[in-house]
């Protein structure tokens, strides 16, 4: 029987009634909630046996078991009555528009009576965190196990995931007869001036007074610097933000050999909405871990005269994104944030390049959905594809969302032998691009910049060697304007060492920039 559904207000806008079918309750929903370990081992079992965990492989029960371990926010993909789910044209939708709105109030109101049932008095605007701008997605707290089997039955539906659920393995796992490093250069808190550096060995001094990494020279860099320096090209960098008391990425981004470039700091992340937080508040983007300034000051820090360390494309626009608050996207705020920094920069027609040095184990189909949209706008993505920390104990593939086909997934090499990742570094068949990031005779990292002061840190991981490609991608699309993101790849596959013969677990190895740029 057809009834009218009321009106609610979210974020401001007026969403339209609709009619629908009351769902069903008469047959009472029943899980039997697995536990965490349980449920890890699952996710564990999928990775080694086909490199990746989709959370459409999962049952309802595990899906539900996941809602209680975490947040209990379901992020729920639509389309419209009819539509090939699998082949949708992301960038072609406008979800505001009238077919797309009715869609989503139907979802909406049938979740909400579900809930109801559990929570009378429960209005729109209490289970739902945040407002979706772009993607046909929205993100639900829920409670009732029949909202969860009747979103997973609906024919309107393209996924209902949860989102803020990752795995925590126990087991050590032997890679090259070595345990897995619970800690690493890639996450928070290490990012401080590095003593102990040597002139000649661990850097070069250039011109005007600015500190060349040591491992530059391995990519040809200083060739390639005589051609290009990266002008006129911008990099939306995706990490946790950019430090204000690092004055090379502010106020004195433009200094000595750089000049004539923009920076900007923004950010994603939106608070925790389960304290009352209004919809729509964010946090600021100052970042309080340290790594997204490292990965920046890889990307373009300034070749200046303050003897600090300076960047790949250094004459580079840069826009620093803070999108999460650390290296691993296991928080559904997280996904959230990183989710809108893709469509953030899809959307910006002066950005050619995407970098993000961060990424999870479980896939996430709204961060999926981001990308893709990206990917359609004709962004080049660069990903990192991993490394090890407590959250990969037990696993050494390709991270998300690096093993998307849209991505290009780059990891770190040794100085000595181009075919052997770094001690902390993820490799597989989905890696597209190596760098050298790590001496063999004192596992030696790359130079960047701290998060104040003129002395320069040190960064490891596939973080660098991912913020190294992009700056690297950044000079060739510089050296050739006119060229589209397709014909930059290209020229940087067919410069890469390994090609035209991929390596199976390091792609077309180390980039080339000398080669790439000619």
């Amino acid at each position: 029987m057809n009834r009218k559904v009321i009106c609610f207000v979210m974020s401001a806008l007026l969403i339209a009634s609709c009619k629908k079918e009351r769902p069903n309750f008469s047959d009472t929903i029943s899980y039997s909630p697995l536990s965490k370990p349980e449920m890890d081992a699952i996710i564990l079992r999928s990775l080694k046996e086909t490199h990746v965990f989709n959370w459409s492989q999962a049952d309802e029960n595990m899906v539900w078991s996941a809602l209680q371990s975490s947040d209990h926010l379901l992020s729920v993909g639509y389309c419209l009555p009819g539509m090939n789910a699998g082949a949708l044209d992301l960038t072609a939708i406008k979800i505001n528009d009238h077919e797309w709105t009715k869609c989503r109030n139907e979802l909406l109101s049938g979740i909400l009576q579900m809930e109801r049932n559990i929570n009378p008095v429960l209005q729109l605007k209490d289970i739902i965190p945040w407002e979706e701008k772009v993607l046909p997605v929205f993100d639900v707290i829920i409670y009732n196990p029949e909202t969860l089997h009747w979103l997973r039955n609906h024919h309107l539906v393209r996924y209902a995931e949860p989102m803020g659920y990752e795995p925590s393995f126990k087991e050590i796992a032997h890679r090259k007869n070595q345990p897995v490093v619970q800690n690493s250069s890639s996450g928070c808190g290490s990012n401080t001036a590095a003593a102990g550096l040597v002139a000649n060995v661990d850097y070069l001094i250039k011109t005007p007074n600015s500190l060349q990494s040591w491992n530059y020279s391995y990519h040809q860099l200083p060739v390639a610097w005589t051609r290009t320096t990266g002008a006129g090209v911008k990099i939306f960098l995706i990490d946790t933000g950019c430090e204000y008391d690092q004055e090379n990425l502010n106020s004195t981004f433009n200094q000595g050999s750089s000049s004539g470039r923009v920076v900007e700091h923004l950010v994603t992340l939106p608070q925790s909405t389960f304290l009352g937080i209004p919809t729509g508040s964010v946090e600021t983007p100052d970042d309080g871990c340290g790594h997204g300034t490292a990965m920046a000051g890889v990307c373009a820090a300034p070749r200046g005269t303050d003897g600090n360390a300076f960047g790949v494309a250094y004459n580079s626009h840069l826009v620093t994104c803070r999108a999460a608050e650390d290296v691993y996207l296991d928080d559904s705020r997280e996904v959230k944030g990183a989710s809108d920094a893709f469509t953030m920069a899809a959307n910006r027609t002066d950005v050619k390049i995407i970098s993000m040095s961060m990424g999870r184990i479980t896939s996430s189909s709204q961060l999926r959905d981001a990308v893709t949209y990206a990917y359609g706008k004709n962004k080049l993505i660069f990903c990192a594809a991993g490394t090890s920390l407590s959250w990969t104990s037990g696993w050494w593939g390709v991270i998300f969302p690096a093993t998307m086909t849209q991505v290009n997934a780059v990891t770190g090499v040794r100085d000595t032998d181009f075919n052997m990742s770094c001690t902390d570094c993820h490799d597989g068949a989905e890696t597209d691009f190596t760098i050298v990031m790590e001496r063999s005779s004192d596992e030696h990292h790359p130079l960047s910049l701290a998060m104040n002061g003129d002395k320069p840190s040190t960064i490891g991981g596939s973080s660098v060697a991912t913020a190294t490609a992009a700056g690297i991608a950044a000079l060739v699309w510089s050296r050739f304007p006119a060229y589209s993101r397709d014909q930059v790849l290209n020229k940087m596959i067919t410069t890469s060492n390994n090609y035209p013969n991929r390596n199976a677990s390091l792609g077309w190895g180390n980039l080339n920039a000398d080669a790439a740029t000619r």
